[in-house]
C-alpha cells in the first residue's frame, strides 16, 4: 500500500471546500459561477421557408462551432507538446505541491522545472492536475466515499493556469461512484478548450469496499466511455485535442485495457505512478506498461517526498527521458 495513502484520506476529510462527502455541509449545492457556458448555437432553431406551403418547414443548416485553439496555439497536444505539471488540492499539503505555497506562483515554477524536459525538441505546456473529486474513508450522505470541488476552487485554478498558458486537468478519485457520472459532473467546465480530466482507479472500490483499505480498480471499457464522452464534447463545442490522463500504479488496476480505442479529439495518456528509486520506478514502469494500447501516450509520476524517503534520490530528467517510450506527461506530486 502506498505511504501516501492514509496521508491523502485523512487530509482529504478535513477539506472544507468539497460539497460533500464528509464535510460538515455535505448536502448544500456547490455554488455556480455566475456565467454558464452555452454550447455554440444553442437557441438556433428552424423556421418556415419563405413561399413554402402551409403547414411545412424548412430545417435550418446545423451551425458549426468556431475550432478553439490549445493555450500555446494548434488543436493537437501531441507529439508538438510535452505535458509538464504538479498535482495537489488546497485542501492540503498531502495531496502534492500545486496545493503548496502560492498557486499564482505555480506556473513559474513549473516553466523553470520543465526546461530539463525539452532537451528533444518537445515545447513543454504545463499542466495543473487539480484533484476535484476527492476520495473519503466516510460515506457520506449518498454512500459514495467522495466529495467535489466547489467551483470557486476549480475557477481559481483554470485561472492560474490560464495565466500560465498551461492546462487544467481535472482528477478524479471515485471513491464507489462510476467514473462517467463523476466526470460529467464537470461538464461545464470540459467544454473549455484548456481543461481535461485525469481518473485515479486506485481509489475507485468496489461495492463493500472501503477507500484505503483496498486498492480500487477499473475497465478499458469504463475507461473507453469516458474517453467516448469527452470526444463528444469536443466535436460538439470545435474544441482542441482534450487530455485524458489515467493513472495506474499496478497492472490489477486497469484490466482489460484493450478495450480502451483510440477516440478523434482525445489524448489518452497512461501517467505510471509506482514509487520509490530510479530501479525500483523504472522496474514499475516496464512491468505496468506492458498491457498499455499503443495509442495510448505515456506519463512518469514522481512523488518529490517519497520517492526520496524509499528510494533515496529522485529520478533525475536525464534518467526519465532514457525510458522507453519516452513519457509525454510528467507529473510531480
Amino acid at each position: 500500500m502506498r505511504v501516501h495513502l492514509a496521508l491523502s484520506l485523512t487530509a482529504a476529510c478535513l477539506l472544507a471546500a468539497c460539497s460533500g462527502g464528509d464535510s460538515p455541509d455535505a448536502g448544500a449545492a456547490a455554488a455556480r459561477p455566475s456565467a454558464e457556458v452555452s454550447p455554440p448555437g444553442a437557441g438556433a432553431g428552424s423556421s418556415p421557408a419563405v413561399g413554402a406551403p402551409a403547414g411545412t418547414e424548412e430545417t435550418a443548416p446545423a451551425v458549426v462551432p468556431k475550432q478553439r485553439k490549445l493555450p500555446r496555439g494548434g488543436t493537437t497536444v501531441f507529439p508538438e507538446h510535452r505535458l509538464v505539471g504538479y498535482a495537489g488540492n488546497p485542501g492540503s499539503a498531502a495531496f502534492g505541491i500545486l496545493g503548496i505555497g502560492d498557486l499564482g506562483a505555480k506556473g513559474r515554477d513549473i516553466e523553470k522545472r520543465g526546461e530539463a524536459y525539452d532537451s528533444d525538441g518537445r515545447t513543454i505546456l504545463p499542466v495543473f492536475e487539480l484533484i476535484a473529486t476527492v476520495v473519503h474513508r466516510g460515506a457520506g450522505d449518498d454512500g459514495m466515499y467522495r466529495s467535489r470541488m466547489d467551483d470557486e476552487i476549480i475557477e481559481q485554478h483554470l485561472k492560474a493556469a490560464r495565466k500560465a498558458k498551461g492546462l487544467l486537468l481535472l482528477g478524479i478519485q471515485p471513491g464507489r461512484a462510476d467514473f462517467l457520472p463523476e466526470v460529467k459532473a464537470y461538464e461545464r467546465w470540459l467544454k473549455e478548450p484548456d481543461v481535461g480530466v485525469a481518473l485515479d482507479p486506485e481509489w475507485a472500490v468496489e461495492e463493500g469496499d472501503v477507500p484505503g483499505e483496498a486498492y480500487g480498480r477499473t475497465t478499458g471499457s469504463e475507461l473507453d466511455v469516458v474517453a467516448g464522452y469527452l470526444a463528444g464534447l469536443v466535436a460538439d463545442n470545435g474544441l482542441p485535442e482534450k487530455v485524458m490522463v489515467y493513472h495506474q500504479v499496478a497492472r490489477s488496476v486497469v484490466v482489460d485495457e484493450s478495450r480502451l480505442h483510440r477516440h478523434a479529439g482525445v489524448a489518452l495518456v497512461k501517467s505510471i505512478d509506482g514509487i520509490g528509486g530510479p530501479g525500483a520506478k523504472r522496474g514499475t514502469w516496464y512491468h505496468v506498461l506492458q498491457d498499455t494500447p499503443g495509442h495510448v501516450h505515456t506519463g512518469m509520476k514522481l512523488f518529490l517526498e517519497e520517492d526520496v524517503e524509499r528510494g533515496g534520490r529522485l529520478m533525475s530528467p536525464a534518467e526519465v527521458l532514457a525510458l522507453k517510450p519516452r513519457p509525454s506527461y510528467v507529473l510531480f506530486e
